[in-house]
């Protein structure tokens, strides 16, 4: 006898995982995360919510992915929300929708993300953001899958699978009074740590790599030759902005290189003389330290205001001088200044 589509024996229980580990397809040489990541994969494949910690650009998003493409809801929406990026009165719509009239803009009705993602995987990110109310309707959708849209007073139920993430570890957070107690300890079952990259550094050549043969592929350049300079300069920056960072930086480089050939001279002058930018990591000496002056501190705010303008522009020198208000000639001296050539 065929089971019905209410049955326990339904299409979408009877989907099987894909082959594919997680930690195949986030390498890394610490042991540590390896670890981790095996628990992590276990645990993707079972329909339970999952806490991942980790600093800003160290892959909790990527993380999410994968998760997601491990699990039995691979063939399903995955949805991100990113709570940090939202004004405050906009999450709440953003999680479960709304009614027409619900609020000022609620021209009408809107389903949230609990109800577009269907049966696939939401990512909630920086959830430490949620204010009182918002952590009680999260708290609910966990334990029973039940929420009201906002304006409603009728009760939907999701089906889709919860990763959420924080910059923050939350347990400081409770005992500010920040964050419920009841919610951390359901969340807390199932965390999972994301080390920063200065904590696995033996990561950073291979990813680095990784980085330079698909940006350099993005950008129909040919990078024949690293100096061995260039890495270990990579070796001794201890990496604030972490993976994402990391990125940025080849980014950067590739686009520099001259003749195929990648040096130190094409890394920023911050990461040459190990001075990093602010992270999450006190203990961590970035450029603008006490110790340094007045003069010091605007060269290196001057300095990054160049290179994201750069950036902004695809490394044009043209549009970055126009862009700051400057002539070609005073971006050139300026980048020539500040070891930017």
């Amino acid at each position: 006898m065929r089971p019905d589509a209410s049955g326990s024996r339904n299409g979408f229980e009877q989907r099987r995982a894909s082959g594919r580990h997680i930690v195949d397809t986030f390498p890394t040489r610490s042991p540590r995360l390896c670890a981790m990541l095996e628990e992590l994969d276990v645990a993707a494949r079972h329909d339970v919510t999952i806490l991942l910690i980790g600093e800003t650009g160290s892959g909790k998003t990527h993380l999410s992915r994968l998760i997601h493409d491990v699990s039995p809801r691979n063939d399903e929406p995955f949805l991100h929300v990113p709570c940090g990026a939202l004004p405050a009165e906009l999450i709440e719509s953003e999680m479960f929708g709304h009614v027409k009239g619900a609020f000022t803009s609620a021209h009408a009705d809107k389903d949230g993300k609990f109800i577009a993602a269907g049966r696939g995987t939401i990512l909630l990110d920086e959830i430490d953001v949620l204010g009182p109310e918002q952590q009680v309707k999260l708290l609910k959708v966990i334990e029973t899958g039940e929420f009201e849209p906002v304006g409603s007073n009728q009760t939907l139920k999701s089906r889709a699978r919860l990763v959420v993430a924080s910059n923050l570890d939350l347990q400081p957070l409770v005992r500010q009074g920040k964050f419920r107690p009841d919610l951390y300890y359901r969340l807390n079952m199932l965390k999972f740590e994301l080390p920063p990259l200065r904590e696995r550094i033996g990561d950073v050549v291979p990813l680095a790599k990784q980085f330079i043969e698909r940006l350099a592929a993005k950008h129909g350049l040919e990078i024949e030759f690293v100096d061995d300079g260039f890495y270990q300069a990579l070796e001794r920056y201890p990496w604030p902005g972490n993976v994402r960072e990391l990125e940025n930086v080849m980014q950067r480089a590739v686009i520099f290189a001259r003749d195929g050939l990648l040096t130190a001279q094409q890394l920023p002058s911050h990461v040459l003389a190990g001075e990093a930018g602010p992270g999450n990591d006190p203990s961590i000496r970035f450029a603008g330290d006490d110790e340094e002056s007045l003069e010091g501190r605007i060269a290196h705010t001057e300095r990054q205001i160049i290179e994201q303008s750069l950036s902004r522009n695809n490394f044009s020198r043209t549009n970055t001088a126009r862009e700051l208000g400057i002539s070609r000639v005073t971006l050139y001296n300026k980048m020539k200044k500040h070891g930017m050539m």
